[in-house]
């Protein structure tokens, strides 16, 4: 999926990059690491830092599921050769069903946290959008690329716009 979207967009912009630039005679293109501003950014650690604090309720829910199934195993191996061919059918079918449950609320939480990392960061990721819009404009950049998406083969760090951006964030302002 992600690597689609990278190709689209590579796509549309190698189409429309011809089409964009007819009507201008200047030319000037900048590029950012969002992925280094958000890790050098003190913001993201406090964000960081709250959604480990919000996963620990998750990862503490999970944990106790994991030895629920853990224990029911292990009191099955215990007597399985004592049982008979009914209970341990029936046994069985109790660990497949909590193993299934297991799964499914591991998954469910994961998606939780996904989306709730998102939430959080999403403030800081528009700050540093408006950042990057600003320098953009002052500058007079026609383009700002993001180089921590991996589209780059080469680019001249004459380019590189990641400092001024990671300064403009640090110092609060645009």
């Amino acid at each position: 999926m992600r690597r689609m979207i990278k190709t689209c967009g590579m796509a549309i912009a190698t189409t429309l990059i011809p089409f964009s630039l007819w009507g201008q005679s200047d030319l000037k293109i900048g590029y950012v690491d969002v992925q280094s501003i958000v890790a050098g950014s003190a913001e993201a650690l406090v964000v960081e830092e709250q959604f480990q604090q919000e996963m620990i309720r998750w990862q503490s829910e999970i944990q106790a599921l994991q030895g629920e199934l853990e224990e029911l195993i292990g009191q099955y191996q215990a007597q399985e050769a004592s049982m008979t061919l009914q209970n341990r059918t029936s046994r069985e079918e109790l660990i497949l069903r909590k193993q299934e449950g297991f799964e499914n609320r591991t998954q469910e939480l994961e998606t939780l946290a996904s989306t709730r990392q998102q939430e959080l960061f999403q403030p800081l990721m528009e700050r540093i959008i408006s950042i990057i819009e600003v320098v953009r404009r002052e500058g007079s950049y026609t383009f700002i690329f993001n180089s921590s998406v991996g589209v780059f083969l080469y680019a001249d760090e004459s380019f590189d716009l990641t400092e001024e951006v990671t300064q403009r964030l640090a110092s609060g302002g645009l």
